[in-house]
């Protein structure tokens, strides 16, 4: 009874760090898009949402050195069903979301790409170093190109909407503490999570695209809920997309250069082509509101992806 408690007051706690580190973090985006002379969205889709996924990057690179890169790999994967099916759904509720034309445009289609070039390189049942290698590129030339976008919106000059909420220095330290305090609520989601999975018995890989994922997605999480309560749609847009990269493609291929990974397919496959159905699901109509129906489903959706992940229990090794 006394584990179940200190698992309870662990996650808690997390839930209390994250609103306030969340906060923080949130100001100091912005604050950043302003001195860096770009916008919201491209702040938020590569530095943001870097940010926000090193908690899956500590554990996927730990668990890889660590001669379980499973854990890393269900992680990584679940942590974008998790962004998207339960994030944006619950993002969702709370109104229809606006979306620009550019918000859908490259980004959104390389995210969708990235479970289909996954799947594809499981089909034999591993990821080696070769298809990590094929990760890693097709990251690095996403990157290049966020990049490149960067440098022309700097190049235009875009008009400074909005005033600079913070210096540069304490943009600096005032997003670090915040991404800092969001990392440490997601370590005491994942330990008490973690605990109470572990004595329902459930095995390395679903417990990391279930539990483990729903910890580290916790930044994710805070600052999408909090981007849309403070009007800034487009940060939140821009993060899950960001974040869906990073995971699928940086940390999968990390993880897959440090240790070749076993991937069956029957407990692979669901958890990618749940993935990619709830990104189909944000696409816009046709004026570009998403509606909060499309909410609803994604939650569905969720649900429906820990059912299909917690039926490939008995077809783990």
């Amino acid at each position: 009874m006394s584990i179940i408690v200190s698992d309870f007051t662990a996650i808690g706690a997390a839930v209390l760090l994250a609103a306030v580190g969340g906060e923080a973090f949130l100001k100091a985006i912005l604050s950043a898009a302003t001195h860096l002379r770009v916008s919201r969205a491209l702040i938020a889709s590569t530095l943001a949402a870097f940010a926000t996924s090193s908690p899956e990057l500590t554990v996927s690179a730990t668990a890889a050195i660590a001669g379980q890169p499973e854990i890393g790999l269900g992680d990584a994967l679940g942590s974008n069903v998790v962004n998207i099916a339960l994030v944006f759904g619950l993002a969702l509720l709370l109104g229809p979301i606006a979306t620009k034309p550019g918000d859908f445009g490259r980004d959104f289609r390389l995210a969708l790409a990235a479970p289909a070039l996954t799947l594809i390189l499981c089909i034999d049942g591993s990821l080696d170093r070769l298809d990590a290698a094929v990760l890693l590129a097709a990251f690095t030339l996403w990157l290049t190109l966020s990049l490149r976008a960067g440098m022309k919106e700097r190049a235009e000059g875009l008009p400074d909407t909005d005033p600079p909420v913070l210096s540069p220095l304490p943009t600096l330290l005032i997003g670090l503490a915040g991404l800092g305090a969001l990392i440490m609520a997601g370590h005491l989601f994942v330990a008490g999570a973690q605990g109470m999975a572990a004595s329902w018995g459930l095995n390395t890989y679903v417990i990391g695209a279930i539990v483990v994922a729903l910890g580290t997605s916790l930044p994710e999480l805070v600052t999408v809920i909090l981007a849309r309560l403070r009007g800034h749609d487009d940060v939140g847009v821009g993060t899950l997309m960001g974040s869906n990269i990073f995971n699928g493609l940086a940390i999968v291929g990390m993880a897959g250069s440090i240790h070749p990974i076993v991937t069956p397919l029957a407990s692979v496959a669901p958890t990618l082509v749940v993935g990619s159905l709830a990104l189909l699901m944000l696409k816009p109509r046709a004026g570009g509101l998403i509606p909060p129906s499309r909410g609803l489903m994604l939650l569905g959706l969720y649900v429906s992806a820990l059912l299909a992940m917690l039926g490939s229990l008995g077809r783990m090794p």
